[in-house]
């Protein structure tokens, strides 16, 4: 079997790492790309030819392209679980099969949350810049977690993981999802409207889609308690970011901190997480090493799936993947 892994060096050893790479090599031959940036759709074509499986990382888009120029591509494996750029219309008619990994990253997410709104409710950041630039930060009053509401914009894996650990430190808190049901001891579930005028942090978790683009828009900052603070780390489509800054900039909002945003690869935008009452991190939010290895593993184990003739975990569209007959595996 050829695999072709698209990561580039820097991102292998941020996203993907030695052990898993080793144990990617023990199914077969792989190919790595060498380029500081990630691969174009014409690069990737060029350095797949003749491969089996391509394993994506998550700057790599799978355009239609791809699947009609490489006849060998029986399985694009994505590295990460968004495969919004993964055109699977067009891999399910040319018969490739397209995988997504779990979420490796609950903890790791949820714990940089509670960070994050320490570091807002304490001035953390603030005070490290001024005594970074040499002078005394200024002494303010903070705000104690343990009497503070938390709201939460979606109620997924992550969402539950932040309302135990929120839980734990005290805080009272609110969630808002429309697709659950929440019957869990100290959590309401209440409309957005109702979280969004309560909470004194709302985190945003929803995930992104048609539905929730733009979700935090002027309204619904307008809608927020004077005062409060608003943390996203989710994606970056779900925020009006001219919204927020101006809900930044007239004082409305206390603060604001974000891991994700519009810049490329879904970055804070730069101008946006310049500001003095934000606090910025480069989506960071799965980046430790327990999760980056959960969803490096679940790429070897699919491709092991292969290697063994079966159908493998996190298959999207496997009763359209024909070309997976090569390894003998029968599609639904």
């Amino acid at each position: 079997m050829r695999i072709l892994l698209t990561h580039t060096p820097a991102a292998r050893n941020n996203y993907y790492g030695d052990a898993a790479l080793a144990a990617l090599s023990q199914h077969g031959e792989v190919l790595l790309h060498e380029g500081d940036e990630p691969l174009t759709t014409a690069a990737l074509i060029e350095r797949a030819q003749g491969c089996d499986v391509i394993v994506s990382d998550r700057q790599t888009p799978g355009e239609a392209a791809v699947f009609a120029a490489l006849p060998d591509l029986a399985a694009f494996l994505r590295c990460a679980m968004d495969i919004r750029t993964v055109d699977l219309g067009a891999a399910s008619k040319a018969g490739v099969l397209v995988t997504r990994a779990t979420a490796g990253f609950i903890d790791s997410v949820a714990e940089l949350a509670i960070g994050l709104m320490v570091d807002l409710a304490r001035g953390v950041s603030d005070a490290v810049r001024a005594y970074r630039a040499g002078t005394q930060p200024p002494i303010r009053m903070g705000i104690q977690l343990s009497a503070s509401s938390l709201g939460i914009i979606g109620y997924g894996a992550i969402g539950r993981r932040l309302s135990q650990l929120a839980r734990a430190l005290g805080m009272q808190v609110l969630a808002y999802d429309p697709y659950q049901r929440i019957d869990e001891p100290g959590v309401r579930q209440v409309a957005l409207d109702v979280l969004l005028s309560h909470a004194r942090f709302v985190v945003c978790l929803a995930p992104a889609n048609a539905e929730t683009e733009k979700l935090m828009n002027a309204d619904r900052f307008a809608a927020m308690a004077r005062g409060s603070y608003f943390i996203n780390l989710a994606r970056g489509e779900l925020v009006d970011e001219a919204a927020l800054r101006d809900a930044l900039t007239s004082g409305h909002l206390a603060g604001a901190a974000m891991d994700v945003g519009r810049a490329p690869d879904q970055m804070p935008t730069p101008s946006l997480a310049a500001l003095p009452n934000m606090v910025a991190t480069p989506h960071i939010g799965g980046l430790t090493p327990e999760a980056v290895a959960h969803q490096a593993f679940d790429t070897v184990t699919q491709v092991a799936a292969l290697a063994a003739g079966t159908l493998p975990p996190g298959a999207v569209n496997p009763a359209e993947a024909h070309r997976l007959s090569r390894f003998g595996i029968k599609t639904i």
